[in-house]
């Protein structure tokens, strides 16, 4: 039962309140992600932002990773959560292999994305003589980047006689194979022609890939606009929406909340404000910087406002594919003037006023043309 007058009597994820949100406080849901040392090998990294480095992101985890040319993130899978992925810079090739014996390459630009289920074997290669940096999301803030299931940690560790027996080859044939996981494989960058060399290729139903950027903003406004992606327009996308957020100086997201998903922040550019609200008083407000991350908890409150003198954008992350969000303006206008003067005791004329339509992103001033598209 909750305990009503409690901080405890809001509903929970699962029904099940969660410690960390049920002090009298809320936690901090800001980290420096870029900050962080992660895992470093030359000039390729890996750093994360899981429930260890960050607690109240229990729903939702974040990588960002930078590969040098000729290498290539190692064969891997996740047993724990789907990824998704947005490139910063560089070029990336990626190749998958789903339970269905389809099998997949593409490359990836600066504003393209992919998108790999739970358990599809995979792995992320550096084209060209120029760096990549990407960031990955996954829909599991207990999952690590450095837990997963690596091809060299497998045959590092099965014994040779079990190994040529499985692949029908002699036991002198995987002498001087890796003892331990490679994680970053240092090569060659990878040549043009990305044919596969062993067996055939069966394209998928569903492609992995698709390109946010390159399509029309979901939404334009006179101080932002917005690109959105979830399984409606990238079908294989079943459990991650992402965003692209742009917003001019002043430009406010208004403050709103999503019914059925956590949502997870990275600053690509620029510097925001981000308020969070938490029932019973309980409000919080993080400043956020190129390179940080934020962790928003299904259902609560928050706002996402550019406090910097330059246009700011930011990448979004929500773990469901289907996208649901409630803006505060939009409530208020469709709640009767004469209800919302009884709530907060002033004449219904001051309701009247406000806006009759969902603001979605809001002027410096508030006031002026919201939406142009």
């Amino acid at each position: 039962m909750w305990q009503t007058g409690s901080v405890t009597d809001f509903p929970f994820k699962n029904n099940v309140p969660d410690p960390l949100l049920s002090g009298k406080e809320l936690p901090t849901f800001k980290f420096a992600l870029e900050q962080s040392r992660g895992k470093v090998m030359g000039g390729s990294f890996g750093k994360e932002a899981t429930v260890e480095q960050l607690p109240i992101s229990k729903g939702i985890a974040g990588v960002s990773m930078r590969l040098e040319p000729g290498v290539t993130r190692e064969l891997h899978w996740h047993a724990t959560a789907a990824e998704w992925a947005f490139v910063l810079e560089g070029r990336v090739r990626t190749t998958v292999v789903d339970p269905f014996g389809g099998s997949e390459i593409n490359e990836f630009e600066p504003g393209d994305i992919w998108y790999f289920p739970r358990g599809h074997a995979h792995s992320l290669a550096c084209l060209g003589d120029k760096p990549c940096h990407f960031i990955l999301i996954f829909d599991n803030g207990y999952f690590s980047e450095f837990g997963t299931f690596s091809i060299t940690d497998w045959l590092g560790h099965a014994s040779k006689k079990l190994l040529a027996k499985n692949f029908g080859q002699p036991a002198s044939t995987f002498d001087g194979f890796p003892a331990e996981e490679a994680y970053f494989v240092r090569g060659q960058v990878p040549p043009q022609d990305a044919n596969p060399i062993q067996g055939a290729l069966s394209l998928p139903p569903e492609t992995h890939k698709f390109r946010l950027l390159a399509q029309e903003p979901h939404s334009i406004h006179k101080f932002g606009r917005e690109w959105r992606v979830g399984a409606n327009r990238f079908p294989i996308s079943q459990t991650i929406t992402g965003v692209i957020l742009d917003l001019d100086p002043g430009g406010l997201r208004e403050l709103h909340w999503h019914p059925n998903a956590d949502e997870w922040q990275y600053v690509i550019d620029g510097e925001f404000s981000v308020t969070l609200f938490g029932s019973h008083g309980r409000y919080r407000i993080e400043t956020l910087a190129k390179g940080d991350v934020a962790y928003i908890p299904q259902g609560y409150g928050h706002s996402i406002e550019n406090i910097g003198s330059k246009a700011g954008r930011m990448l979004i992350g929500l773990n469901t594919g289907t996208y649901q969000a409630i803006d505060l303006s939009q409530w208020i206008a469709s709640v009767p003037a004469s209800v919302l003067a009884d709530h907060f005791g002033k004449p219904q004329v001051v309701f009247e006023t406000f806006p009759k339509e969902r603001a979605f992103i809001s002027p410096p001033d508030g006031q002026g043309q919201r939406n142009i598209k």
